[in-house]
């Protein structure tokens, strides 16, 4: 008689450390629903010469790891910084930081750099970033003014969002769109699957 077979290993749940609806949707395109979202509380405020690709990676693993993890979870973070060469430019916090924003990016390329970091189960950390490259057209000072009372950008890294209306300031981009929304899919599918994480 045949030795019975071990019973399957269950598969580890994850978890998805951020309150942004648009790191949620990001991951349905690719078949990974969250068990459980909970946002991190870290301070994202850059240290001194801390240049942008290292300030993106840092802020996407200490955010993954404020997430207290249960057994079986993997957490996935992400984090989307905007620079213009060495210079990170904050969220725009209010209109007359998002008008700054707008202005230093109008005519202008600029890297959006979007980490991702996956916690597995056993505690291994992973990380990735993609680093997209985007160019605005000359943006006037009504397009700024129109653009800035749509609402649409307050709050988000650079001072707008390319998945509205901003997209129509974009003339050129190279590299992973979804990642200058918030979470770069290609290598976010990579981490995950790495990670255990069976996608639908």
């Amino acid at each position: 008689m045949s030795a019975p077979h071990p019973a399957p290993a269950s598969q580890p749940t994850l978890v998805l450390a951020s309150s942004s609806p648009r790191r949620r949707d990001l991951l349905a395109r690719i078949g990974a629903v969250p068990a459980r979202i909970a946002a991190p509380a870290i301070d994202e405020s850059p240290r001194p010469r801390e240049l942008p690709r290292a300030y993106a990676l840092r802020l996407a693993v200490e955010k993954a790891e404020a997430i207290d993890r249960a057994a079986g979870e993997v957490v996935i973070a992400g984090d989307t910084t905007i620079a213009l060469g060495r210079r990170i430019l904050p969220p725009a916090e209010d209109e007359a930081v998002q008008r700054t924003l707008l202005s230093l990016l109008s005519g202008r390329r600029h890297h959006a750099l979007s980490a991702v970091c996956a916690i597995d189960a056993k505690g291994a950390v992973r990380t990735r970033l993609a680093d997209t490259i985007v160019a605005f057209k000359p943006l006037s000072p009504a397009e700024i003014d129109d653009y800035v009372a749509s609402g649409e950008g307050l709050g988000k890294a650079g001072g707008y969002a390319i998945q509205g209306r901003a997209e129509a300031f974009v003339r050129f981009l190279q590299g992973s769109h979804s990642g200058v929304i918030g979470l770069p899919l290609f290598e976010t599918r990579a981490l995950l699957i790495a990670s255990g994480i069976a996608l639908g």
